[in-house]
């Protein structure tokens, strides 16, 4: 530890020189330096500080005190309680926040749960009796021929690959991926010339 008199002061810029027997040269002091004390310095008082040499190899006072003026919080004590308080309040905050988070989360997955529900249950259609007894005009049922037992579907889709008429019928009511209707209209093969005798 350094004991020396500040040399020069200015306040504007809130820096000055300290003048030391033990050292060479004038060492500068930043007022951040003394940020502790109860006043700010002036020249004239008694400053005990430490040397630290800075990136531009130019040194700076620090660890400094003004004689006979009292610190507002020892730098020590500054430094051994702050990071035990800021801790606490770090792992509190952070608790917090995740019990927030899972709050908030759970909150939204119960209201999103009844929307589903409530939009699921508004949509089920009710059937009453007068719907069913026009439900058969609504949807007729498909007649399918006797005679179309003995059919499969075998993965056939085109109407070169029927036996006849019946068997296209049945394989575009009851068998996937059908190309026989290209017009949609429930008669197929209508252009094919084998089947012509069958209408």
């Amino acid at each position: 530890m350094h004991k020396g008199l500040l040399k020069t002061w200015k306040t504007d810029k809130g820096f000055g020189f300290i003048k030391s027997d033990t050292l060479k040269h004038d060492t500068f002091i930043h007022i951040s330096a003394l940020k502790h004390m109860s006043r700010k310095p002036k020249v004239g008082d008694t400053i005990y500080f430490e040397v630290a040499t800075q990136p531009d190899g130019k040194t700076k006072a620090i660890n400094c005190r003004i004689e006979g003026v009292t610190e507002l919080k020892a730098p020590y004590q500054k430094h051994k309680q702050q990071p035990h308080r800021i801790a606490k309040s770090n792992f509190a905050s952070s608790f917090l926040a995740k019990v927030a988070s899972i709050s908030i989360i759970a909150v939204l997955g119960f209201i999103a749960v009844n929307k589903y529900n409530t939009h699921s249950s508004s949509q089920i259609p009710v059937i009453t009796n007068d719907d069913l007894a026009t439900f058969d005009e609504q949807y007729p049922k498909v007649v399918i021929p006797k005679s179309t037992q003995n059919f499969t579907c075998d993965g056939r889709q085109y109407c070169t690959e029927m036996r006849s008429r019946e068997e296209a019928v049945f394989f575009i009511n009851n068998c996937p991926n059908t190309k026989m209707d290209g017009d949609g209209d429930g008669n197929p093969c209508e252009n094919d010339t084998r089947f012509q005798n069958e209408w």
